[in-house]
C-alpha cells in the first residue's frame, strides 16, 4: 500500500490538473480551500512537490505542474474516473455517493486492476456526474451550448448536464433538493440575493450561489417534459 505521504502528493497533484482543467489560476489558497487542509500543510506539501520535480511554483504566486507532476495527476485522476464509474455501473451505488469513496480508492489501485476496469468500462464516457476525466474549461462548455444555473434564464427549462464534484456535501445537498445528471428542471427565478428558485417534477427547490454555480444545463426544447 502506498504510504499517506504518497497519497497526499497525488491528491495535491490531481487537484492542482482539475483546476488548470477548469481554467483557474491555482494557487495555494485554494489549494488548501479544495483540500480542506492548513496553509501551513500545504506550504509544506508544496515544498516537497517542487524537490521532487512535480510543480513549480512562479514569483506570481501560482502553482503549476510539470511534465512529470501532469503525468502522475493524469494517471490518478483516470483511476477516479474508473473507480466512480465501477461503483455506479457494476455496483449500482448512487451517483451521491461515490466522490469519496473514489477518493480513497484511487490510491490502492494496482496497474494489473487498472487494466481491468480499462477493459471492462473503456477509458471514454462519462462518469455518474456526468463528467470527463478532467474537467471541461467553462468558455469551451458555453461554446457547446452549456450554462451554469446561475447564469440561467428565468422562465426557461433546461436539463442537467454535469455536476462539478469537488465537494462531497455539496453533492449530497444537490441529490436532496433533486438535482441530478439528467434531470429537467424550469428556472423560476433568479433572485437578488443570489439564490435561484427552481421547478423539478417532485417541487420547487431554492439553491444559493454556490450550488447554482456547480450545476451545468442545457437548454431543452419546447414541450420537453420534466424528468423526475
Amino acid at each position: 500500500m502506498k504510504d499517506s505521504i504518497q497519497v497526499s502528493k497525488e491528491n495535491y497533484l490531481k487537484a492542482i490538473l482539475e483546476g488548470e482543467a477548469e481554467g483557474l489560476q491555482v494557487i495555494p489558497a485554494k489549494l488548501a480551500h479544495w483540500l480542506e487542509v492548513s496553509a501551513p500543510a500545504v506550504t509544506m506539501a508544496l515544498k516537497r512537490l517542487k524537490r521532487d520535480g512535480l510543480v513549480e511554483v512562479g514569483g506570481d504566486g501560482i502553482v503549476r505542474l510539470t511534465a512529470a507532476g501532469r503525468e502522475t495527476a493524469y494517471r490518478t485522476a483516470l483511476r477516479h474516473h474508473l473507480i466512480e464509474r465501477m461503483l455506479s455501473e457494476v455496483f449500482g451505488m448512487g451517483w451521491h455517493e461515490i466522490h469519496e469513496e473514489a477518493e480513497r480508492l484511487e490510491h490502492a489501485v494496482s496497474p494489473a486492476f487498472e487494466a481491468k476496469l480499462k477493459e471492462k468500462l473503456g477509458e471514454g464516457g462519462a462518469c455518474p456526474h456526468g463528467n470527463a476525466v478532467l474537467p471541461v474549461n467553462p468558455a469551451e462548455r458555453r461554446r457547446k451550448g452549456e450554462i451554469q444555473l446561475s447564469q440561467a434564464a428565468e422562465g426557461k427549462s433546461y436539463s442537467v448536464v454535469s455536476l462539478q464534484e469537488r465537494d462531497p456535501k455539496l453533492l449530497e445537498f444537490l441529490h436532496g433538493a433533486g438535482i441530478g445528471p439528467g434531470i429537467s428542471l424550469k428556472v423560476l427565478r433568479q433572485s437578488y440575493d443570489e439564490t435561484v428558485l427552481i421547478e423539478i417534477s417532485t417541487g420547487k427547490s431554492i439553491l444559493g450561489r454556490p450550488a447554482a454555480e456547480a450545476v451545468w444545463l442545457k437548454a431543452l426544447k419546447l414541450g420537453t417534459a420534466n424528468k423526475g
